[in-house]
């Protein structure tokens, strides 16, 4: 027994392939964190449905350059302002933007409802070639293969920068995994690295249309 397909069947079929899948309306995804200690005053603000805007004024000017690259790359619309005790050294602020910025990811996703999840990149910068791989699991544990050469970069202690992304890890509970394949030059290491994370981030965080009202997760859950 032979279907033959009349042209209503066929124009049926056609608009229906040709068809996107339709993505429901979310709320905002932003959110406003403040961090005040003894130590520091940080401020963020934050829209990951955003267009990649940056304002960064923590002090310590190689960490708001990085930062930028977090907007720019993951298009996170981000504004941090941060004073602290850098007189003593970079250490505490650098840490406290990274547990601030984290506390802000983590409240803008809320229970991680319709997002993909999971997130990888391979960021070249010359002769600098960094991957990262990231899940919004909701267990924090930090991969950290970064082979820094030199100790600074300008006046920036490249020691902070796994301080950094143990803070953000560890307050956005996520897993995250920083390989370095190649690099010589620290400023260009760092860099990729900061640009694969955003991209990473960025993948992750978009809106899964064939399951934008459930978490994506098989026990139902991404929170610790």
């Amino acid at each position: 027994m032979f279907l033959i397909k009349t042209k209503s069947m066929q124009t049926q079929n056609t608009s229906r392939s040709n068809s996107s899948p339709i993505i429901p309306s979310f709320p905002d995804r932003v959110a406003m964190v403040t961090r005040t200690t003894k130590e520091t005053d940080v401020q963020v603000s934050l829209n990951l449905d955003g267009q990649g805007n940056c304002t960064a004024e923590t002090g310590i000017p190689f960490l708001d350059h990085m930062l930028h690259q977090i907007a720019s790359h993951g298009l996170i619309d981000l504004e941090i302002k941060a004073t602290g005790d850098i007189e003593i050294d970079d250490h505490h602020t650098n840490e406290d933007v990274g547990i601030t910025l984290g506390q802000a990811l983590g409240k803008a996703l809320g229970d991680r409802k319709g997002i993909v999840r999971f997130g990888h990149f391979l960021a070249p910068l010359d002769e600098a070639l960094v991957q990262v791989a990231l899940d919004f699991s909701g267990r924090p544990y930090l991969s950290y293969g970064l082979q820094i050469p030199t100790e600074r970069v300008g006046t920036y202690d490249t020691q902070l920068v796994r301080e950094f992304f143990v803070a953000i890890v560890n307050h956005s509970q996520m897993t995250l995994h920083i390989k370095q394949l190649d690099g010589i030059n620290s400023h260009h290491i760092i860099e990729a690295t900061f640009k694969a994370f955003a991209r990473s981030m960025r993948m992750a965080l978009e809106i899964d249309p064939r399951r934008a009202h459930s978490i994506p997760s098989s026990k139902g859950v991404l929170m610790a």
